[in-house]
């Protein structure tokens, strides 16, 4: 947007980070770009309330903004697949659908089948029954999208290695192969 006019320029602010383009999750780097007088308010304000990033993940990010074109793109066919994999997966699942998001690392698919199912005196009511029952059974972390107005699903990271992500999908599917309704 700011490239369009020196006009333009001078009222754009551009925000990004560098967690989802160069692989870097939980890194929590990020930059803005503006006019000198809105960047220096926005970094004093940050500075009082805030804490600041680590020197490793600084670093890290300006290494990764400088010299890692190619590796963008090899992350993005990585994730690509790795979010294939699971969507294939998952809509495989008996009682489990789940649409191909677009962006982030994260399928979310809808799990209120299970709702009012049990196994071993666990009852399953919600979205956070299932992701605390995944942990406990499957030793997998799965995460309720209840804060995220979406309370019938949970969250699946694909950030890890491809192995992992296989182990972990098949541990998902015996952890609900057991729940009876």
């Amino acid at each position: 947007m700011a490239s369009l006019s020196p006009a333009i320029k001078e009222k754009t602010i551009t925000i990004n980070g560098v967690s989802k383009a160069y692989a870097m999750t939980g890194w929590r780097i990020g930059y803005a770009l503006g006019p000198a007088h809105i960047i220096k308010g926005m970094t004093d304000y940050q500075g009082n309330t805030t804490t600041s990033p680590n020197t490793p993940a600084q670093y890290a990010s300006m290494e990764a903004l400088a010299n890692s074109r190619e590796s963008v793109e090899m992350m993005r066919a990585e994730f690509d697949r790795r979010r294939k994999y699971i969507i294939e997966k998952i809509n495989a699942m008996e009682h489990l659908s789940c649409s191909t998001p677009k962006g982030a690392f994260y399928v979310m698919p809808n799990v209120s089948h299970y709702y009012g199912s049990q196994y071993n005196g666990i009852m399953i009511n919600n979205s956070l029954d299932l992701a605390n029952y995944q942990l406990e059974e499957a030793n997998i972390a799965v995460v309720t999208e209840a804060a995220f107005e979406a309370p019938d699903h949970i969250r699946i990271s694909y950030s890890n290695s491809m192995e992992n992500i296989e182990k972990g999908m098949n541990r998902l599917e015996e952890a609900l192969s057991k729940l009876n309704p």
